[in-house]
């Protein structure tokens, strides 16, 4: 505090009168969000948003599927909650409520993971779609922390687009693929690994602990975990681990979700872009 009075060159007063009004005006832009939360307007106010160009956002993560023993099961639940505030305070977006359950059938294996049937998945996402596209809006993005749901939500578009409307999604496997090929040690691996591990330290360290972390790599399974060895067509994982989350950081998790927004982002422009 000395040296900056000292470096003001007059009374503290004045130091704060010149810092504090650009502190207010940072403070002010964080706090004041582009976008619209759905659930916060009345049906008078949605009815004036809901517009042919207007740009709905869906956030899809799963509130109970299993992450490990140092994550939670609310894990993509949150990520989708990150990743929501972070469009809504960069992009003029309206963002309907969190599809919180959906297509999971690699984690069945696992007290407390939830899943749908990839036919309810897909047509969950589809009547939310055309219940919204009913007042007005063509354009829809859904804001996917999943990559079994890639395959519902695919399906969703391929009925949705021959209704002539505008619907993408997050490939959660590549919007942030370049940041984390940078970043990345692990010899293989894609759940509640270094890499998912890593984004968690960055967006709610105190939801991650560090000290249940543990790698679980198995090379030679394929398709989904399995708690017990040597079922055919499964990944052995005792843990629900697949990957080496002890090689997980902060610092890396920032470079991987910051490109990851960076690319939700371009998506939700490039979306907006189309022709009507």
């Amino acid at each position: 505090m000395r040296l900056h009075v000292f470096r003001c060159g007059v009374t503290l007063a004045l130091c704060f009168a010149v810092v504090a009004p650009a502190a207010q005006a940072q403070a002010a832009a964080s706090a004041a969000p582009r976008g619209i939360v759905l659930g916060d307007v009345t049906w008078m106010e949605a009815e004036r948003v809901l517009t042919p160009d207007a740009v709905i956002v869906i956030p899809l993560g799963a509130e109970s599927k299993e992450h490990g023993p140092h994550l939670r099961l609310d894990n993509d639940f949150k990520l989708a909650t990150y990743f929501r505030g972070r469009i809504l305070a960069a992009s003029n977006v309206i963002v309907a409520p969190t599809i919180n359950y959906n297509f999971y059938p690699a984690f069945v294996d696992y007290p407390g993971s939830t899943h749908l049937r990839l036919e309810t998945a897909r047509d969950l996402i589809v009547d939310i779609v055309h219940s919204l596209a009913h007042y007005g809006p063509r354009k829809f993005y859904v804001l996917n922390t999943g990559v079994s749901t890639l395959r519902p939500l695919a399906a969703a578009a391929a009925v949705l687009r021959a209704e002539g409307i505008q619907f993408t999604y997050t490939d959660i496997l590549h919007v942030g693929e370049a940041a984390e090929a940078s970043v990345r040690q692990q010899a293989r691996g894609s759940h509640a690994d270094e890499i998912e591990t890593s984004m968690m330290l960055y967006m709610y360290p105190d939801r991650v602990d560090m000290a249940k972390a543990v790698k679980d790599d198995d090379p030679q399974g394929t398709g989904p975990l399995s708690r017990r060895p040597g079922v055919p067509g499964t990944i052995y994982s005792p843990s629900g681990v697949w990957g080496d989350a002890t090689l997980a950081t902060r610092e890396k998790g920032r470079v991987v979700v910051e490109a990851m927004v960076a690319g939700m982002l371009r998506e939700i422009e490039e979306l907006r872009a189309l022709p009507e």
